[in-house]
């Protein structure tokens, strides 16, 4: 199966290591394609934010690491990287911290989501890629595992696209191989899996597949027809083999959906999935130190008095 992902070994930070003078870390929080994934403070702004701590530096993962934080797309439906650090061997990668999971720790847990549900994740997802295309760039890798969701507990759902490691110029021949293929099997477009130059076209597809999974619960490779219902028109306008049949913008697709007028339902609600902050360590032996030393310093002064 060809993926985006990368395997790499997890570098570990010790807990309260402060990165290049900026970024101390807090409590691992996950791991991903690029390395391990924490939850940090950045000390310049004291906000709390997700860091990613790149493993071992291979030039393919060091090709990810350039292009993703050269992404600056400020969007509500955006995680792109907020800033960047070194030192020694880590290298750190700083963006917005989301902590109710992802579009597909959904699936996981809940299987297919009702209409009204889908319908809403994808407006926000088409709103994000709207913003990507219009920065000149073509994701890739558009799946429910880069789809993460604030914690809104029963609320509506917050939908934010990330990981831009594989992201690349619109039809920009440079970022592709031919015959290889840059994405994840079963979200990838026909002609993106055939090693064609970045296009949004292929973002639309992907969408499209997303959209079958998030009403059938099913991957796209146990994914059949297009089943009847409210999304059908959009869904079908999305997953035509030829691109140039396809949805011509995310914008487009975007109308589409809003036509169809499809009305919000509750989903599952989507709680705070990462605990609290941990508390700091208590350095026993400076406080033995500090205790000493009173304690000296109280003789001392029991000496001086007598």
């Amino acid at each position: 199966m060809r993926s985006a992902l990368v395997t790499s070994p997890v570098i570990r930070p010790r807990h309260r290591t402060v990165i290049a003078g900026r970024y101390e870390m807090l409590d691992q929080i996950g791991t991903g394609g690029m390395g391990s994934v924490w939850r940090a403070r950045d000390q310049r702004t004291d906000q709390i934010v997700a860091v990613k701590v790149l493993g071992q530096h291979s030039a393919a993962l060091l090709v990810r690491f350039v292009r993703e934080q050269a992404v600056r797309i400020r969007h509500p439906h955006v995680v792109a990287p907020s800033g960047w650090a070194a030192e020694d061997d880590t290298v750190v990668l700083a963006m917005d911290l989301v902590t109710g999971g992802s579009v597909r720790n959904v699936l996981d847990a809940h299987g297919p989501l009702p209409a009204g549900y889908a319908a809403a994740l994808l407006e926000q997802l088409l709103l994000a890629l709207s913003a990507v295309h219009a920065a000149g760039l073509v994701h890739r890798d558009v799946k429910p595992a880069n789809l993460l969701l604030e914690a809104t507990g029963h609320g509506r759902p917050h939908l934010r696209l990330a990981d831009f490691g594989v992201a690349a110029p619109i039809a920009d021949a440079r970022f592709t191989t031919v015959p290889g293929a840059i994405g994840t099997d079963g979200y990838m477009a026909p002609e993106q899996a055939r090693g064609a130059v970045p296009d949004p076209a292929q973002d639309l597809y992907a969408v499209g597949r997303v959209g079958l999974e998030l009403l059938t619960g099913l991957p796209p490779e146990r994914q059949g027809g297009i089943g009847s219902g409210p999304l059908r028109p959009l869904l079908e306008r999305l997953l035509v083999t030829d691109p140039e049949q396809r949805l011509a913008s995310a914008e487009a697709a975007l109308r589409l959906l809003r036509r169809l007028a499809v009305p919000f339902e509750p989903g599952p609600p989507l709680p705070d999935r990462l605990s609290t902050l941990p508390r700091a360590s208590v350095d026993w032996a400076g406080w033995a130190m500090v205790c000493g030393c009173l304690a000296m310093l109280l003789t001392c002064l029991l000496v001086v008095l007598r």
